[in-house]
C-alpha cells in the first residue's frame, strides 16, 4: 500500500500493483517490545527480541523481573520461547512475578498461543499452530475442517460454526485449531487450548465429556465432529 484515496472518507487504496476501490481499510502495523531501558541495564533479550525470563519471570539480573508485553513466554506446543503480547498473558506474568517477589511459590506455565477477535458479527478464535506454521516447523502436520452449528439445527436462532483442527500425522497429537462462529460459540477454542497445554491427542479430544443442550450445541459437539473427521 502506498496511499489512501478519497474525499472526506476512504474510496480507494493505491498499491504498487494498482488502485483498488474500497470503503473500508484495516491497518495492522504490528508492534515491538519496548526493551531499550532493559537493554541499557544489561537485561538479556531472548530469541524473539523480548526479554528472556524463566518460569518465575526472573531475568538474567539478580532481583530483576520482567512481565507483560516486554517479556517472552514459553510456548507449550513449540517448546521454546515465544512472544505473545496479550492482556491476559501480561496479567498472568505480573501475578507470577508479584507472588515470587513476595516470597511465594509461583510459576508461569506458558502459552498455547490462544487468541480471539471479533470482526463485525463474526468471532474468530485460534490456538496453537496453523497448518502453515506447523509445516514450517517441520511437523508432519495435517488438518481437518468442518462446518456445524452452535446449537441443534432445529433450535431457533442456531447459527453456523466452523472448526479447524491441526494435528501431527501418525501420533495424532494436536498442534492447533481454530473456531469461527457468530457469537460465544467460538470460545470452544478454550477446550483445545487446555488439551494443547497437556500435549493432548485427537483421542483425548474424542474422550472429552462436553456440555450438551439444544440451545448450545448439537448432540455431537462441533469439536467432536472435527475429531471424528481425523479417523
Amino acid at each position: 500500500m502506498t496511499a489512501l484515496r478519497g474525499s472526506g472518507r476512504v474510496e480507494a487504496v493505491e498499491t504498487s500493483e494498482g488502485v483498488v476501490p474500497t470503503d473500508l481499510v484495516l491497518i495492522a502495523t504490528g508492534i515491538r517490545p519496548n526493551v531499550e531501558l532493559a537493554q541499557a541495564m544489561g537485561v538479556a533479550l531472548g530469541p524473539t527480541g523480548a526479554i528472556a525470563t524463566d518460569e518465575r519471570m526472573r531475568t538474567n539480573l539478580e532481583e530483576v523481573y520482567a512481565a507483560g508485553d516486554v517479556a517472552e513466554s514459553f510456548h507449550q506446543v513449540l517448546k521454546r520461547p515465544y512472544w505473545l503480547p496479550l492482556g491476559d498473558v501480561a496479567n498472568k506474568h505480573g501475578r507470577t512475578a508479584g507472588a515470587v517477589i513476595a516470597g511465594k511459590e509461583a510459576r508461569f506455565h506458558g502459552v498455547a498461543g490462544t487468541a480471539i477477535f471479533k470482526a463485525f458479527g463474526l468471532a474468530v478464535a485460534t490456538t496453537g499452530l496453523s497448518l502453515e506454521a506447523a509445516l514450517k516447523e517441520g511437523y508432519a502436520a495435517k488438518k481437518v475442517f468442518i462446518k456445524s452449528r452452535d446449537g441443534a439445527h432445529y433450535y431457533p436462532g442456531s447459527q453456523p460454526l466452523f472448526v479447524e483442527l491441526v494435528y501431527e500425522e501418525g501420533t495424532e497429537r494436536l498442534l492447533g485449531g481454530a473456531v469461527v462462529a457468530f457469537g460465544h460459540g467460538a470460545l470452544r477454542v478454550d477446550a483445545l487450548a487446555a488439551l494443547l497445554s497437556r500435549g493432548g491427542t485427537v483421542e483425548d479430544l474424542l474422550a472429552l465429556d462436553l456440555a450438551y443442550a439444544p440451545p448450545f450445541s448439537p448432540v455431537w459437539d462441533p469439536l467432536l465432529i472435527a475429531a471424528q473427521e481425523v479417523r
